[in-house]
């Protein structure tokens, strides 16, 4: 037992000595500049100053021969079509959720039947990023550009989200200048149906002639039947389906009252 108090006595006495020591040698490195280092003028080391300055002239320098480059400029995301679209992104994008956090796109599909001359439905998906163009717009730009008078244009879409404010304006001056169009839109969700200019163009819309419905559960299963890749498997809704159905509904007969 003594061993080891007179040990533990030592160490103790070490460690101050060790600790005195440091303080000491910091107090002389606040006084004394370093080896190599002038002192500090007026709270700035010229040695640190001229250094930086140097750097910067010889970037300057080499900046002067070398080619600077250019910014890079990303191109805008482009506008996705397709006949069947991947599971994983209808069950996600699709889900009739009250707040759609993540759910940055909008997944357009569409039927068009132009009357019994055509030799058939124009059936596919428009997916857009919100960067570029809206999968409204890009619908009557790619899937219709051209518009006939004399034809009867009837079409659906399912929509993953209901237009923004600047997307109705755009689908009601279609609508006024291309009289034989009719126009359908299900919708899964509201896009910030609380917005007034939200609510103002959806209503504007309604006047134009165009159907609003939010989609039913039967939506969603003709959907996945019709527009997604699902390897012959049964669409299975998810939990409250239809009950987010009614909520989303109610609201919609709200706004359009």
């Amino acid at each position: 037992m003594a061993d080891r108090k007179s040990s533990g006595s030592s160490s103790s006495r070490l460690s101050a000595r060790r600790k005195e020591r440091a303080e000491n040698e910091a107090k002389k490195e606040e006084k004394t500049p370093k080896e190599g280092e002038k002192a500090e003028v007026n709270g700035a080391n010229p040695s640190v100053e001229n250094g930086e300055a140097a750097t910067a002239n010889g970037a300057t320098a080499n900046g002067e021969n070398a080619e600077k480059p250019e910014p890079m400029e990303l191109p805008p995301f482009e506008i996705i079509t397709g006949d069947r679209m991947d599971p994983f992104f209808y069950k996600f994008q699709f889900k009739n959720v009250e707040y759609s956090s993540g759910r940055n796109k909008t997944f357009l599909c569409y039927l068009v039947d132009q009357g019994p001359g055509a030799s058939g439905l124009l059936r596919g998906y428009i997916e857009d990023e919100h960067a570029g163009g809206h999968a409204e717009e890009a619908f009557f730009r790619q899937v219709l550009p051209d518009y006939d008078p004399a034809v009867k244009y009837t079409i659906t879409w399912y929509m993953s989200s209901s237009p923004c404010a600047a997307c109705a304006a755009k689908l009601v001056e279609i609508l006024k200048a291309r009289k034989s169009v009719r126009l359908s839109i299900f919708s899964a969700r509201l896009f910030e149906w609380e917005e007034p200019e939200i609510q103002a163009g959806l209503k504007a819309l309604a006047a134009a002639g165009c159907k609003l419905r939010m989609m039913k559960p039967l939506d969603f299963t003709y959907t996945w039947d019709t527009f997604v890749e699902n390897d012959d498997q049964t669409f299975a809704p998810w939990e409250d389906c239809q009950e987010n159905y009614e909520y989303y509904q109610d609201k919609l007969a709200d706004i359009l009252q």
